[in-house]
């Protein structure tokens, strides 16, 4: 159901058959401007406006109405939405993941669009495919952070920021901060500056991974376990996006067993049906 802020209904008067050979002192127009349509403004209702939000899955059914001025401000963040391009089937993830982007500022979402259009370069349905990837975007300001993380990954040399794809929309999302950390990360494994921006601009989903988590364990397993060396990580930087338990760790023990060294690209690249081929 679409609402519209203002319904019109047009209500004609009528007036009494003239007899068309009968001179008129007024002309068809001059009767015109004296007798305007008269417009009748009529409001959607307070149920109308609850039963279109409960519809766009922003207000939950069976749940007890927010105060009216609550309704008034979501919606005019969906009408907002909607008038940049938003359909009404996107609702329902957007309240789902980020319900309090509806009880946010026009201006602030209206900046986050103008940073998308003007420092991105993105087209309208490209930045609606990156917010729908990743509707936190709405709620990140543009001058605090989509900008000089932008700058800074542009300076890494990452390129196609626009493109909607999740790793984009969730890497505009991250603090320049927050980008900073993985390289020193790796600079503290012995990469030098340069060489550990270039492994982000390689790999840039590192700077979604987790140091703790995923980083440090994986690179101890290269070292330690494989007895790798860190110039071999410099070479395949991919190496941290495969899996260790799935990936990593089955492959190097089959090729353990079996007294078989081969490079990170062939050991890690290959499907499944080429590796265990090739090494039976």
């Amino acid at each position: 159901m679409l609402i519209q802020s203002v319904h019109f209904l047009t209500v004609c008067s009528s007036f009494p058959r003239q007899n068309p050979n009968r001179h008129s002192p007024l002309s068809s127009s001059s009767s015109s401007s004296l007798h305007p349509p008269l417009l009748i403004r009529f409001r959607p209702s307070r149920r109308q406006n609850l039963q279109h939000l409960k519809t766009l899955g922003i207000i939950p059914p069976y749940t007890k109405p927010p105060p009216p001025e609550i309704v008034s401000k979501i919606l005019s963040i969906a009408n907002y939405l909607k008038s940049m391009g938003f359909s009404d089937s996107q609702f329902p993830r957007l309240s789902f993941l980020t319900p309090q982007i509806f009880l946010s500022d026009v201006a602030d979402i209206a900046a986050v669009f103008a940073f998308m259009s003007d420092d991105l370069a993105a087209s309208p349905q490209e930045s609606i495919a990156l917010i729908h990837r990743c509707p936190d975007l709405l709620l990140t300001s543009a001058d605090d952070c989509l900008r000089p993380t932008l700058a800074f990954l542009r300076d890494l040399g990452i390129k196609n920021l626009n493109s909607p794809t999740s790793l984009n929309a969730h890497l505009l999302n991250l603090r320049v901060g927050k980008l900073q950390e993985k390289i020193r990360f790796l600079e503290s494994l012995g990469l030098s500056r340069e060489e550990a921006r270039r492994v982000c601009a390689r790999l840039p989903a590192i700077f979604g991974y987790s140091v703790e988590n995923n980083l440090m364990p994986k690179f101890e397993f290269l070292t330690d376990v494989m007895g790798r060396t860190i110039e071999e990580l410099k070479g395949f930087p991919q190496y941290f996006a495969f899996s260790l338990e799935k990936r990593i760790l089955p492959r190097h023990l089959h090729l353990k067993e079996r007294g078989v060294k081969v490079t990170l690209q062939r050991m890690l690249l290959w499907s499944d049906q080429r590796f265990y081929a090739k090494w039976k």
